[in-house]
């Protein structure tokens, strides 16, 4: 006979469906935050980049967070990795499947602008929205005034995303509308400074196609949000919320303390009551040890797939 926790393991989606999630999930964001950038204007996109942004920020975790837990961001991964919320393994593969997704969605993107006769350099066209400082972004903003709002900026982002997705009070219909507004006003400043994206997977895809530039002040766009990224993931595990999972050997515990307050039982019947749950909890945990083992442990998917903390 099948025990719950098998049958809940079995329905849980491995590593590869959750690679996958990202890379379609960072495809899609880029593919709309790249192509509303260049293409907008009243006529044919009435609504702005970042909002847009945030609105496919919203729907990728509506769609995909019960899958993969809803990072599509290289930040939101470090800080759910530093709060004690997913493996160090599956937080590089994570890594991973974003970059690929995001350089897909902008090679996507790139293909699109060589279609259209009236943009006759490419380059530049992804040049124009790509993130940088100095003379190359918008405001003339220097390298400082970038590393601040980059660092603040992923903070925030990645607080509201671990806030959002923790805890009992919190719903799964609502985080994405909390993360896709926080994208959305996000970008909207990054915007005037320097094209400020608060995600190194899509900085690096537009670098690819952008002129060398680009590519060259890269570093900062890596660096500075995760910088961001570190300290929100610290200050939420010193905040007391690294991670709502639990293990068979802590609800046998919990178990085990609520029925001698609730019953009073005696010594004798204590002790007996208490290695009877180490014996069961013992055996669940020989059980699915060797799954827990190959499977990374990721709160925010499981989160988004109604099994809160």
């Amino acid at each position: 006979m099948t025990s719950p926790v098998q049958a809940t393991t079995d329905h849980e989606p491995g590593l590869f469906a959750r690679l996958s999630a990202e890379a379609v999930g960072s495809m899609f964001v880029v593919l709309v935050a790249v192509g509303v950038s260049i293409f907008s204007n009243p006529s044919s996109a009435p609504l702005p980049a970042a909002l847009a942004t945030g609105l496919t920020v919203t729907v990728a975790m509506l769609a995909f967070g019960h899958v993969s837990g809803g990072h599509f961001n290289p930040i939101i991964t470090l800080g759910n990795l530093i709060a004690g919320r997913i493996r160090a393994l599956a937080a590089v593969a994570y890594l991973a499947a974003q970059i690929i997704g995001s350089v897909i969605g902008a090679a996507l993107a790139y293909v699109v602008v060589l279609t259209v006769p009236v943009l006759t350099d490419a380059r530049a066209a992804f040049g124009s929205v790509a993130a940088g400082y100095g003379e190359h972004a918008a405001a003339q903003t220097q390298m400082a005034g970038v590393l601040i709002v980059e660092v603040v900026g992923s903070a925030l982002l990645v607080a509201v995303f671990l806030g959002a997705t923790a805890g009992r009070r919190a719903f799964p219909a609502v985080a994405p509308f909390a993360v896709g507004l926080c994208v959305a006003v996000l970008l909207q400043f990054g915007q005037v400074l320097g094209n400020l994206p608060f995600n190194p997977a899509r900085a690096t895809a537009l670098a690819f196609f952008s002129p060398s530039w680009a590519v060259e002040g890269l570093w900062l766009f890596w660096v500075a949000p995760l910088m961001g990224a570190a300290l929100a993931g610290l200050a939420f595990r010193g905040f007391g919320y690294a991670s709502s999972a639990t293990t068979p050997e802590d609800d046998a515990a919990s178990a085990t303390a609520g029925t001698i307050e609730g019953e009073h039982l005696d010594a004798d019947d204590t002790d007996d009551f208490q290695a009877e749950a180490e014996a069961e909890a013992e055996a669940a945990a020989v059980e699915t040890g060797t799954v827990r083992k190959e499977a990374a442990a990721d709160d925010a998917r499981d989160f988004f797939d109604g099994k809160k903390g």
